[in-house]
């Protein structure tokens, strides 16, 4: 990240604390007033390799989907939904996720990278078991409903589906994630 792309605030209040967050494309990093200016060099570099870390952690890469995908699948599904590829995509801003059961591929929005991974866990679930089951059958949310924590992050993504005023799921209730 450039220089340019970070604001460091100095505060009389902060004694001994550094800080840093994202602000869109910038990153303030907020240090004691007392501070050198070695220090603050420092306290940069270190909160912005801090910051890239915690950041990385919340964007699994493909190959840590289909990690995941595989894991879910036996613990949720009999180990019965195998995927041949598991995604994110950028294409999607009316679902969270889909899968095409012809070519075993599930795929996910990028949107749901940063939410947690219980959440992004639910909507793997919810697209592997279109592997099982292809439409909202009783028997299709059956297998979903092996999901322990399924109605709480239904819940949370309509929640903020809501407050980020995106257009409601249509028909059962659930098809945006498909």
């Amino acid at each position: 990240m450039s220089r340019s792309q970070v604001e460091v605030r100095r505060s009389k209040r902060r004694r001994r604390t550094v800080s840093a967050y994202r602000d869109g494309e910038r990153v303030v990093v907020m240090i004691p007033a007392s501070a050198t200016r070695a220090q603050e060099a420092e306290w940069v570099e270190s909160m912005l390799a801090r910051l890239e870390r915690s950041e990385a952690r919340r964007r699994p890469t493909d190959a840590d989907l289909m990690t995941r995908a595989r894991r879910l699948s036996e613990e949720y599904l009999d180990g019965l939904a195998v995927p041949d590829s598991v995604r994110w995509v950028d294409n999607q801003t009316s679902r969270w996720g889909s899968c095409t059961p012809a070519d075993r591929s599930v795929r996910l929005s990028r949107r749901l990278q940063g939410m947690p991974a219980w959440v992004v866990d639910y909507v793997l679930v919810h697209e592997l078991a279109h592997l099982l089951e292809q439409g909202h059958s009783d028997r299709f949310w059956a297998w979903v409903d092996r999901y322990p924590r399924a109605e709480r992050a239904k819940g949370y993504l309509v929640g903020y589906a809501a407050a980020a005023h995106l257009d409601p799921p249509e028909g059962d209730g659930w098809s945006a994630v498909d």
